[in-house]
């Protein structure tokens, strides 16, 4: 991947020429009807392509196991932006290398996690004033980001506007399932063991709709690696309260979590990896965690089967 990438300064030095050549290219929704969207993540994409139908085409950039926080633009990158009818990011300071690149491309954007009420949004607990980006892992507050992402493709297509809301509804129908799901299964892990361990601090909105206390070794974004302190006050956490079982993450180095099972094993108290959780990115495509539902309940499963004890 690091071959692949280009440096953000040299991206940017080159972004002119580039942008042109993309405009010369030109794109397929001058002759259809079809919307052109690009997303930065999947959890932005997949749903859009429920919603969306045989009215959108959804290209996603950042795919499974990329860490969106240190993402740097490649020159297919910045054509697709380029060549895109809408682009749809999350915001919030998530796709942090791609800042520049979205102020340069002329092409209709938009921030979905930044229509989240501010009053919803949660905040760095490290960093006053520095909003929590991960709004996907409340399953009402990302409804928010999605009818604002909805109500732009409406704005493009007024003639499908019906059938936009149609799909809309019926996919939060499913939402709300899922929701519902999530926070009965988790609630039969017993109180004191409902501790989340992972390997950063995506999880807050998880923890807030599901009763959870999260504990993560980094902080919101995975830009700085934990420090020898971080691991060894997560390490007093899990000793304390007797955490059965820490968990490693798709997108983040599962370094850190190793050594903080490791430090607890010396501290006597035997940790189990519990198993890898999906979130900043999803699973692969066409598979049921390359979907947003899918890698919800995957994360769900995962963390009542390694919590709950006999």
């Amino acid at each position: 991947m690091k071959n692949q990438t280009l440096k953000l300064g040299i991206v940017m030095i080159g972004a002119t020429g580039i942008f042109a050549a993309c405009n010369d290219n030109g794109g397929d929704s001058e002759t259809s009807d079809t919307i052109n969207v690009v997303a930065t993540i999947a959890q932005i994409g997949e749903p859009l392509e429920q919603i969306g139908g045989d009215l959108v085409e959804v290209e996603t950039i950042m795919g499974p196991g990329v860490d969106p926080h240190l993402y740097e633009a490649t020159q297919q990158d910045i054509q697709l932006l380029q060549n895109a009818d809408v682009i749809f990011y999350n915001g919030l300071n998530l796709e942090a290398q791609l800042s520049d690149v979205f102020e340069n491309v002329d092409t209709n954007a938009l921030a979905v996690g930044e229509a989240v009420d501010t009053g919803d949004r949660l905040e760095d607990e490290e960093e006053a004033g520095m909003d929590d980006p991960h709004i996907w892992f409340d399953v009402n507050l990302w409804t928010q980001a999605l009818d604002s992402a909805v109500e732009r493709l409406k704005e493009m297509a007024p003639e499908h506007a019906e059938t936009f809301d149609e799909n809309k509804e019926a996919y939060f129908a499913e939402l709300d399932e899922l929701h519902t799901y999530s926070v009965e299964t988790l609630a039969q892990i017993p109180s004191e063991q409902r501790i989340l361990v992972t390997a950063h601090d995506a999880f807050q909105y998880f923890g807030q709709m599901n009763d959870m206390e999260v504990v993560g070794l980094q902080g919101l974004s995975t830009e700085a690696e934990a420090g020898i302190a971080d691991i060894q006050s997560t390490i007093d956490t899990i000793v304390e309260k007797n955490v059965p079982a820490v968990f490693v993450e798709s997108s983040v180095n599962d370094s850190s979590i190793q050594a903080v099972i490791q430090g607890a094993q010396e501290a006597g108290l035997s940790v189990e990896l519990g198993g890898t959780l999906f979130s900043d990115a999803m699973g692969e495509a066409g598979t049921d965690e390359g979907t947003y539902i899918g890698m919800y309940r995957h994360n769900v499963d995962t963390i009542h089967d390694a919590l709950m004890q006999e």
